[in-house]
């Protein structure tokens, strides 16, 4: 079942390439800062690596490898397993 909250719009595209192009790499920035802030929520929250991987449909070892070294400093808890 698909959640509607998470449905979009198609957007409207600039005319200029260069506007949509610069649009797009903003919001991959915007989506990075999304997806760490809430991985590091999901992890202080005692979601383990696996239950991260799976929400984001991603394999354990790719979450891991993009987000541990970032988080080791942060005090989160680094564990494995299930909730």
């Amino acid at each position: 079942m698909v959640d509607k909250r998470m449905q979009l719009t198609p957007p409207t595209l600039p005319e200029d390439p260069a506007d949509a192009l610069a649009a797009v790499g903003a919001l991959r920035r915007l989506a990075d800062q999304v997806e760490d802030a809430a991985v590091e929520r999901a992890l202080h929250d005692g979601w383990s690596w696996t239950d991260v991987a799976e929400a984001l449909g991603v394999t354990r070892q790719a979450v891991h490898k993009k987000h541990a070294r970032r988080l080791r400093g942060t005090g989160v808890g680094l564990r494995r397993g299930a909730r």
